[in-house]
C-alpha cells in the first residue's frame, strides 16, 4: 500500500492507522505549497485533488477519510480497530463522519482557510471564531461520549485516527482548550509508537517532546 499525504494534514490520521496496522507501507508526499495536488500526475489517481489517498496493493484507489479508515480496517482485522457488532461498527462510522463533515471541514476548515468562506478579509477573524466554535461544540458533544473511557469505543478504533489529527490540531495550531478527557486521550495517543512515527515521519516535531 502507498498513503498519498501531506505533512499535519488530516492525512496525518491515516498515517496513525497504517502504522497501527504493522503491515508494510510506502508514503509520498503531496506537496501543497506547490500546488501539486493539482497537477496532472495526481489528478490522475485523484481528481477530488485531496489527501487522504491510498493506493491499495491491487493497484486501487481509496479516497475520502471514513472510506479509508474502513477499507484498513476490514482488510486487516487482526488489528481490531473495528467493534465486532454491526451496532458497533454503524457507531464508529457516525463519529468518524461528525469529525470529518463537521468538525474538520466545517470548523478547523474556518479557522485555517477562512478564504473559503468569504471574499473580504475584514471578515476573516469573524469566520475564524466561528470555526472556533464549531470544534468547542464538536469537543462538547463527544466528550460524553469517551467519558472515561481509554479510546472512544472502549478499544482503540478507527475513531482514534480522526481525533489524532483534530486533537493535535487543538493543542498545537489553533490553541483551542479541549476538555479534560480529550487531552488525556491526546496524551495516550502521542504515548503510542505508531503516533510517534507518524510525526516523526511528517516532520512534525509538536508531540514529539
Amino acid at each position: 500500500m502507498k498513503l498519498y499525504y501531506f505533512s499535519n494534514a488530516c492525512s496525518m490520521g491515516i498515517h496513525l492507522l497504517l502504522h497501527e496496522i504493522g503491515t508494510p507501507f510506502a508514503i509520498e508526499t503531496v506537496d501543497f505549497t506547490q500546488a501539486a495536488q493539482y497537477q496532472p500526475t495526481f489528478m490522475a489517481m485523484n481528481p477530488k485533488s485531496k489527501v487522504p489517498l491510498l493506493q491499495r496493493d491491487d493497484g486501487g484507489f481509496v479516497s475520502e477519510f471514513p472510506a479509508i479508515a474502513y477499507y484498513i480496517a476490514r482488510a486487516n482485522p487482526a488489528a481490531r480497530l473495528l467493534p465486532n457488532s454491526l451496532e458497533g461498527e454503524v457507531k464508529a462510522l457516525e463519529l468518524l463522519d461528525y469529525m470529518v463533515a463537521t468538525m474538520h471541514m466545517r470548523g478547523f476548515t474556518r479557522i485555517f482557510r477562512p478564504n473559503y468562506f468569504t471574499n473580504h478579509e475584514a471578515q476573516y477573524e469573524e469566520v475564524k471564531q466561528a470555526g472556533v466554535e464549531i470544534v468547542r461544540k464538536g469537543f462538547a458533544l463527544l466528550e460524553p461520549v469517551l467519558g472515561a473511557q481509554e479510546f472512544m469505543l472502549g478499544d482503540f478504533s478507527i475513531v482514534e485516527g480522526a481525533l489524532f489529527f483534530l486533537e493535535h490540531w487543538s493543542r498545537f495550531r489553533a490553541q483551542i482548550a479541549m476538555p479534560a478527557n480529550f487531552e488525556a486521550h491526546l496524551d495516550r495517543l502521542l504515548a503510542r509508537p505508531a503516533a510517534r512515527k507518524t510525526l516523526a515521519a511528517e516532520g512534525i516535531a509538536e508531540g514529539l517532546a
